[in-house]
């Protein structure tokens, strides 16, 4: 049996990614479960910066001109940071990565996905920040790079809101 993929279905058009439930079971099953809930159908992507990623998954950007959007996180709380040995996933174009506050434990719902490679932000790497791999695009990059090239205001919120109405699960 193989991973779980999960399909975006957004405003901009749909994408695919694989879900790395064997490489990072905690970030995975904390993702699956809150996709799998609803909890991320009708969010809006509420940082958009070319060149590097597009933000996702804070419970606050449902109104993509709320000035929370971006500070907030899951129902349940935040999860335990993951760092397997064996999974030394690189920050690279297409993957996504738990987003945190920059202290020790603090991922929760809200995610990137890298458009080029950022490998000063993976975990394995010398310096502050820390973000896990845990899925990557594996149809319709496309449709992220469109996300990626849209318009935003001076604080990378798209100028015309990218929403995402629903994320669908399927078992690998």
């Amino acid at each position: 049996m193989g991973n779980p993929t999960a399909k975006f279905q957004t405003s901009m058009g749909d994408f695919e990614v694989e879900v790395f439930a064997d490489k990072m079971p905690v970030t995975a099953k904390n993702f699956l479960d809150l996709a799998r809930s609803g909890f991320y159908d009708g969010l809006h992507f509420h940082r958009v910066i070319k060149g590097f990623m597009v933000q996702f998954g804070c419970p606050y950007s449902k109104d993509p001109e709320s000035p929370r959007a971006g500070t907030g996180g899951p129902p349940h709380g935040t999860i335990r940071d993951e760092h397997p040995a064996d999974a030394k996933l690189s920050n690279e174009p297409g993957t996504l990565s738990m987003a945190n506050t920059g202290q020790p434990n603090s991922g929760g719902s809200q995610f990137f996905i890298n458009t080029v490679h950022n490998a000063f932000l993976d975990w394995f790497t010398p310096g502050q920040s820390k973000h896990p791999v845990f899925a990557k695009v594996i149809s319709g990059m496309d449709v992220v790079t469109s996300i990626e090239s849209t318009p935003t205001t001076p604080g990378d919120r798209p100028v015309t809101p990218v929403q995402v109405t629903k994320i669908t699960v399927s078992d690998g």
